[in-house]
């Protein structure tokens, strides 16, 4: 017994002694783990934007006072537009360096030192292309004593100063970011990319030009390219073959796998103070722009004692595109013209360093540029160019050697003054001021508005705009070595379309066909009239809008065409062959009224109606990849309502089918047919339940999202979401054979400007102010971007004061 109670105790004490050691691993781990805890909230911290306390920056000679709103939007008030601007680069950087690092890499070719072979394609194109020279040209002839240039070094010397004080932030360490200091090519090569991403004609004429050489003239009527589509025109009123559409495919490629979004489309509109209730100017703009997190703009209020602007801001530019202050407000849409063309260059057969003109041969300009891969070798561009620009062989893929196909773009043209542009827009002194500034601006098209609060409202075109010569039709490929086709008479800029308090007292753009220049309907590459019409619509019969009238205006989801398609298409089918549910679903498209509305069920049997009409009706001829083309393009969504009604068209014949030739009621019939099988394999028997927010989403994504472990935390979305293509609220999508329709692009702000109360205008950003994912306003504004909802644009003092975190910049001691 004594025996077996020795054994117990020994047991017990050595128990003892492995409890007590095990709790001793259990508390080092504990405290391990709560001193891992503290330093990842403290480096969390250390990262996160500084938005209150003290800081020292250098050139500034007053101290200068940032009051960041609820919103965590920046209102600096400072003694002189200088320190504004050096205080706006810092707190710009500080929100949004890892995206301003991106857009300076693009226009020169040198995404692929981050991101290795993957952008290697877009590197290509874009060194090629020519953007980097274009911005060194253009900063030699500035005059450096003016003051665009001097508050453009401001705002670059507060970005250095963060740049290199400042956290580094997180997407820089996990790619390998090399920092190196903003200059002002930097700026020049952002506007550059901004200006080639408006562009459309090298999506689209390469796929019109194989069209042509393929099948004919007759099979472009549908297109409508002498502009007899545009059924809803804006009016002046000045008074008061498959070897170029690899280009399209490439170009079209390389834009939507930029880490950057590209800009699209937009809406706008200005009602003059005889129809709004309060007598006073109301402004409302919301630029469509493809979606990224974070998003394109950064608001910024500045005060200084001679100067005020509430503007929207590039990453790594100085002035706004956006801007409205008490006086006057400003925003801008695409004017979609043809600025850009294409030409096929003839080669000197016994040298391929000459192509042919109409004095003899010349000599293309070869030079070399080394393009750096992360993770790979170097690789070395050899790079053509003809007087009209860089050849695109070498630059996108599936071009043959033997056909030079070369790029002229106005942009890379005309003396580029942009920066000094963008520096007028913003500190216009009235509307005449205004409207010389523009001039200034030799491409993009641009539509720009403006109201005021004495009453004027103005919609006026920006782009050296040219005539081409009767016989020529800028839509295709022009001919490189007849001299003829390269032949432009341009406009002054006088003839530029445009209109200056008009006598039907409002203005408006939604990228819609202008009216003829003196007899001449300008070519580009407008789209449908379906936002125009409605926009037009809803403004003409009202003469008392208010601000709320154009909050709910500016989210209206209605599309005033799709129904009148739908219901042309139904009556094109052969309704006697249909199942139970398709005539089921022919009623709910019968008596759709155009809404996109989350529970709607129509938006989602007519798109999938449209894809399928779209493939069956074009695919056999264009093949897989054309068609994929033809889908990104402005041209498409223009001519759907004219082909769907031609019975005659040549494109209803299927012609993979050799025994039979197919008519609009065979390719609607089975279209409508494929799509209903599809929506009940997808979404069920049950019609109720194909409700639009099953289908219909949207997520902002970084380019670190794309990581699979990463995108939950620097993705934004998904969301379901209202809205669809070309109804006001433009959430836009590219049709796919899955019948999910991922927004892409959309408003990238929505801004509603009340000059009769001007401190309460409203706005909102589709994510957020910050690109920082560990700011609280990284994602802060998601939720009431999707409902609809909007925040003030402050500018009372008070109010900002009370509301804000207040960060003072004090000048640092030399």
């Amino acid at each position: 017994m004594l025996l077996n109670f020795l054994m117990v105790f020994c047991n017990f004490k050595s128990n003892s002694i492995v409890m007590k050691r095990l709790k001793k691993i259990v508390v080092i781990i504990f405290i391990l783990f709560v001193i891992l805890a503290i330093g990842v909230v403290s480096y969390g911290y250390f990262l996160t934007p500084k938005y209150d306390g003290e800081l020292a920056l250098n050139s500034i000679q007053k101290e200068t006072t940032v009051y960041f709103d609820e919103y965590g939007i920046p209102h600096i008030y400072a003694a002189s537009q200088k320190d504004a601007m050096t205080t706006l680069g810092y707190v710009h950087a500080q929100d949004r360096l890892w995206q301003m690092e991106l857009m300076r890499r693009i226009a020169p070719g040198r995404l692929s030192e981050l991101f290795g072979s993957v952008m290697l394609k877009n590197d290509k194109f874009f060194t090629g292309l020519g953007i980097d020279e274009d911005s060194e040209k253009a900063i030699a002839q500035l005059d450096k004593n003016s003051e665009s240039y001097q508050l453009t070094l401001a705002y670059l010397g507060g970005i250095n100063q963060f740049l290199e004080e400042g956290p580094t932030p997180i997407e820089f360490q996990l790619v390998g970011v090399t920092k190196e200091k903003f200059t002002i090519k930097d700026v020049y090569n952002i506007f550059g990319y901004m200006s080639f991403s408006f562009a459309m004609s090298q999506k689209t004429d390469p796929l019109l030009t194989d069209i042509r050489d393929e099948f004919g003239m007759d099979y472009l009527k549908d297109f409508g390219i002498d502009g007899s589509l545009a059924h809803t025109k804006l009016k002046s009123f000045k008074g008061k073959s498959e070897a170029y559409a690899e280009i399209s495919k490439s170009v079209t490629s390389i834009l939507e796998n930029s880490p950057i979004p590209s800009f699209i489309g937009s809406n706008s509109w200005v009602v003059g103070p005889q129809k709004t209730k309060s007598g006073k100017v109301l402004f409302a703009n919301d630029p469509h722009i493809g979606f990224s997190q974070p998003g394109t703009w950064y608001e910024a209020h500045i005060i200084t004692p001679d100067y005020e602007m509430y503007g929207y801001y590039l990453a790594g530019t100085p002035f706004p595109l956006l801007g409205h202050n008490r006086d006057y407000a400003y925003g801008l849409t695409m004017f979609e013209n043809d600025d850009m063309d294409l030409f096929l260059e003839t080669n000197n057969p016994q040298n391929e360093n000459q192509y042919q003109t109409p004095e003899g041969f010349k000599n293309y300009q070869v030079s070399e540029k080394t393009i750096k891969v992360k993770d790979s070798s170097d690789v070395v561009l050899k790079i053509k160019k003809s007087h009209h620009g860089p050849l695109m062989n070498g630059l996108v893929d599936g071009l043959k050697e033997d056909k030079p196909v070369s790029m002229w773009w106005t942009y890379l043209h005309h003396k580029n003054q942009i920066l000094d542009a963008v520096y007028a827009l913003s500190h216009a002194k009235d509307v005449e001021h205004f409207h010389q500034s523009i001039e200034l601006i030799a491409a993009p098209g641009l539509n720009i508005m403006y109201g005021d609060a004495k009453g004027n409202i103005a919609w006026i075109t920006s782009g050296k705009l040219y005539k081409m010569p009767e016989n020529v039709n800028a839509n295709f490929i022009l001919d490189g070595a007849n001299g003829k086709d390269e032949q432009k008479e341009y406009y002054e800029f006088s003839q530029n379309p445009y209109a200056i308090n008009p006598d039907w007292n409002y203005v408006y753009s939604s990228n819609n066909q202008v009216e003829p220049i003196n007899g001449y309907l300008y070519p580009g590459y407008y789209l449908p009239q379906d936002r125009a019409k409605r926009i037009v619509q809803l403004l003409e019969p009202k003469n008392d809008w208010t601000k709320e009238d154009f909050m709910n205006m500016i989210t209206d989801e209605t599309s005033s065409v799709a129904p009148i398609v739908a219901k042309n298409m139904i009556n094109s089918i052969s309704q006697e062959v249909l199942s139970e549910n398709e005539k089921a679903a022919i009623s709910i498209l019968s008596k759709w009224k155009g809404s996109n509305a989350l529970s709607d069920v129509a938006p989602t049997i007519y798109n999938k109606w449209m894809y399928l009409y779209l493939k069956n009706t074009f695919e056999d001829e264009l093949g897989k990849d054309r068609f994929s083309v033809l889908l990104n393009t402005h041209i498409m969504k223009q001519m759907i309502a004219f082909q769907t009604s031609n019975e005659s068209s040549p494109w209803w014949d299927d012609v993979s089918t050799k025994d039979k030739l197919e008519t609009r009621t065979d390719i609607l019939t089975k279209s409508f047919q494929e799509a209903i099988l599809q929506l009940e394999k997808q979404l069920g028997n049950d019609l109720n339940a194909w409700t639009w927010n099953k289908v219909h989403s949207v997520e902002h994504k970084h380019p670190l999202g794309e990581v699979a472990a990463l995108r939950s935390y620097f993705n934004v979305g998904p969301f379901e979401i209202n809205g669809s293509n070309e109804v006001i609220n433009n959430l836009m999508f590219t049709f796919t054979e899955e019948g999910k329709y991922q927004v892409k692009a959309g408003p990238s702000t929505r801004r509603i400007i009340d000059f009769s109360d001007i401190e309460n205008s409203m706005s909102i950003l589709p994510t957020g102010q910050s690109g920082n994912p560990l700011s609280e306003h990284y994602k802060d504004q998601a939720t009431m971007y999707n409902e609809g909802k909007f925040r003030k644009m402050k500018m009372n003092k008070k109010e900002i004061e009370t509301s804000s975190r207040k960060l003072v910049f004090k000048p640092k001691s030399k």
